[in-house]
């Protein structure tokens, strides 16, 4: 059995430092090692050879020198590429991927996507100042994440989704929304059921002004009376309450696709 990490701390955006049998030692991306300022020539070369690759390198070290290298290959989740063709049909303008990853790797998942817009290697300040340069355009912003990184960006954004499953603490609290699963899908049906939902709502309001203008018009001409306004009030209550139950069938109708 692995002897456990002691002292464990979280450098956002970075890495990880810890203890391990009594030596100080860190886990981290290539700036990360950087900042460590022991980096031989040689592990430089093997880093940016794995980075062009399309390799997202983790680098493990100790205090004074590079233990090993770790190579990761992102993939597109399963229906990736759905949902961000189903978000474009539903006119949602412009949509942008943010990672920590590099370049290559970052622009290799994009292209995959048919994402243009593409932000890579930023920390979580550099997050933030993405999402506040594009609500600076003057539209509305959401910004979907998981992770600890990401949570400052939500915060920022005017509607911040979590992905609640996987989705780390932080990310959680600091949404005003967080999907119950991982499923990519749940989030073109978030914007289709928000525009139903509004459009009920909106159809509601309309009619129930238009029943309170038409009886006061009734009332003037002096051919409303108290019992007519009466059932006219309880039945206008009763349809706009059974307009919004319309949204449980559109919900179930969305779940069979």
């Amino acid at each position: 059995e692995a002897e456990p990490v002691r002292d464990a701390v979280i450098v956002p955006g970075r890495g990880v430092r810890g203890r391990f049998l009594g030596n100080d030692v860190w886990l981290g991306s290539h700036r990360f090692l950087e900042e460590q300022g022991c980096e031989p020539p040689e592990v430089h070369d093997a880093l940016i050879e794995l980075a062009a690759s399309g390799n997202t390198v983790v680098v493990v070290g100790e205090a004074d020198h590079v233990c090993g290298l770790i190579a990761l290959r992102d993939v597109p989740r399963d229906g990736a590429q759905d949902v961000v063709q189903r978000l474009k049909t539903l006119g949602i303008r412009r949509i942008v991927m943010l990672t920590g990853d590099n370049r290559p790797t970052a622009e290799a998942i994009a292209k995959v996507l048919a994402i243009g817009d593409v932000r890579a290697e930023l920390l979580p300040p550099d997050k933030v100042a993405v999402v506040e340069g594009l609500a600076r355009t003057g539209a509305p912003v959401a910004m979907v994440g998981d992770g600890v990184n990401d949570a400052p960006a939500m915060a920022r954004a005017d509607l911040g989704i979590a992905m609640g499953a996987a989705g780390s603490d932080a990310a959680i609290e600091t949404a005003d929304i967080a999907l119950m699963s991982d499923d990519l899908s749940r989030i073109p049906w978030l914007v289709s059921h928000s525009r139903r939902t509004v459009s009920v709502i909106r159809q509601n309001i309309g009619f129930s002004l238009l029943v309170k203008a038409t009886f006061v018009l009734l009332a003037f001409a002096g051919r409303a009376t108290l019992w007519s306004a009466i059932a006219a009030d309880i039945g206008a209550s009763l349809l706009v309450v059974f307009n919004g139950l319309r949204l449980l069938n559109a919900g179930r109708q969305d779940d069979a696709r």
